[in-house]
């Protein structure tokens, strides 16, 4: 083959090569352009607070399909079971009649309706919790406020509002519906900002709302009771989310917020100790670590961005990163995989191994605080022993339950961890003086080896709260369903196909 002729066919093939490319780059740049102008034009389409997911799917499908992907996380594990010492430290609360590892976003309304803690109420004004349990689970929650107020919203219990609160947290949780721009839509957490001051939210920039946005319910709160008028001039108490920022975000600098002001969640049922019980601590937690220090915000590894085609988006498939490292994990880190997966089990097990000898040192001292009240110990004696109970199952507890925090900042949760070990180890050495006074140092704490002996001894009758909430689910609840599809908040695609799961359905 003489020069000319293979010149002639390199170019040829140069340019083909060509053709396909600038065809590829049209048909990506006019996918971008078809997605960007059906959402632009449609906008003012999706109503203020539409709380419907689908709704907004309408105009964003692949975010909307890709958050719909949180149904796959469907497994009920028992943390209960798993660990019967957690009935034992939660005596007297609601967590030691049900805990179970948390599922996907689809399932947050129906796992907190399911759930025993909530109880079982039989009208609008029975039950054990007030309506602010619904705050992180629902994108209904700002759609009420704003159609109501935050005052009547954070009021009365938490079988008042089942009719309002239809929709899992989706869409409107986070999104401006003009705009799409960034927004939180609970102003309890902009007020927390602007009291803690290091950040305040009118300096927040689009980078930091990507972590705030979660932070709205991944956090440390507490209710705090606020005395209001209604409309009929009638003083109403709300029990308002709070976060207890004032003094900072570290674990200790919240431990003081709660001391100052004597708060407690509950009076322990066992040991008698003012309680206080961390909710999930997640931002918080992810401010001491690494991931925060590199400006690393949560939805770059929790909701990583997604290639298909010309079209780049946000995954809202909201899981663990290790489900997605190509395009969480891998983007910044180096090496393998694999090796960071042998990393992140490393330090699992050293967090699974403190927050075992936590949880037996810590259930011990409530049972023997129990028995020296049982024997006659007086308050005076009590007193710095139920402190250090309570400051060391605040610790455990606010170190445990952001779930993730053993990888969003391993030093900090096995310090925290430590420390609630000392402080439940330091209660048990007085214990120790308290029951030889009165002749029982031999004393043995009873078996709770099960759940089933944990909760007996916390005084829970099993059988009983499975049949009150069964009749609820019969009765109450499918109520509230005929409520919402009556004022036009029911979406049939947030419960279709909606299998019943419990640690109690078996």
């Amino acid at each position: 083959m003489n020069k000319p002729i293979a010149l002639t066919i390199v170019s040829s093939i140069a340019i083909v090569a060509l053709v396909f490319l600038a065809l590829s780059i049209n048909k990506n740049k006019a996918e971008q352009k078809a997605m960007n102008a059906v959402a632009i034009n449609s906008l003012a389409d999706i109503k203020k607070f539409e709380s419907r997911s689908a709704e907004w799917g309408k105009y964003y499908p692949r975010q909307y399909d890709s958050y719909m992907k949180t149904y796959e996380s469907n497994d009920i594990a028992d943390n209960l079971k798993k660990d019967p010492a957690l009935v034992i430290m939660w005596a007297g609360y609601g967590f030691a009649k049900d805990y179970n590892s948390p599922r996907g976003h689809f399932y947050m309304l129906e796992d907190v309706m399911n759930t025993l803690r909530t109880g079982a109420p039989v009208d609008d004004k029975t039950g054990p919790m007030p309506t602010a349990c619904w705050t992180c689970k629902s994108s209904d929650v700002p759609r009420y406020i704003d159609e109501n107020s935050e005052l009547d919203y954070f009021t009365g219990k938490w079988s008042r509002l089942g009719g309002e609160i239809m929709n899992p947290v989706g869409c409107a949780a986070c999104h401006d519906n003009e705009t799409m721009e960034l927004t939180l839509t609970r102003q309890f957490l902009v007020r927390a900002m602007d009291n803690e001051g290091s950040l305040p939210y009118a300096k927040a920039t689009h980078q930091d709302k990507r972590s705030l946005v979660c932070a709205q319910c991944h956090s440390e709160y507490y209710f705090k009771k606020t005395e209001w008028t209604d409309d009929d001039g009638k003083e109403q108490i709300a029990n308002v989310v709070t976060f207890p920022w004032d003094n900072g975000f570290t674990v200790e600098d919240m431990e003081e917020y709660y001391d100052d002001r004597d708060f407690k969640d509950w009076t322990h049922k066992i040991s008698r100790t003012p309680m206080l019980k961390a909710q999930h601590p997640g931002y918080e937690i992810y401010l001491t670590g690494a991931h925060s220090r590199n400006n690393v915000a949560c939805v770059d590894c929790h909701m990583p961005y997604i290639r298909e085609g010309g079209v780049k988006y946000s995954s809202h498939t909201v899981g663990n990163p290790l489900d997605n490292m190509g395009n969480s994990c891998m983007v910044c880190h180096r090496g393998t995989e694999q090796e960071l997966r042998d990393t992140v089990a490393r330090k699992l097990e050293r967090k699974d191994e403190l927050n075992k000898t936590a949880t037996s040192v810590i259930s011990k001292a409530h049972l023997e605080a129990g028995k020296a009240w049982e024997l006659g110990a007086t308050e005076e004696e009590m007193a710095d022993i139920l402190l250090d109970i309570r400051h060391a199952q605040w610790r455990w507890d606010y170190s445990i339950a952001s779930h993730g925090s053993f990888f969003h900042a391993p030093e900090e949760t096995l310090r925290i961890l430590g420390s609630a070990i000392n402080k439940g180890q330091e209660a048990r050495i007085k214990l120790r003086s308290v029951l030889a006074k009165y002749d029982a140092v031999d004393y043995e704490v009873p078996d709770y080896s099960t759940k089933e002996k944990a909760q007996k001894l916390a005084g829970l009758s099993y059988d009983e709260m499975v049949s009150d909430k069964m009749e609820y689910r019969k009765g109450l609840r499918q109520e509230w369903v005929e409520k919402a599809k009556k004022k036009g908040i029911y979406d049939p695609n947030a419960w279709e196909d909606m299998e019943f799961k419990s640690s109690y359905s078996d």
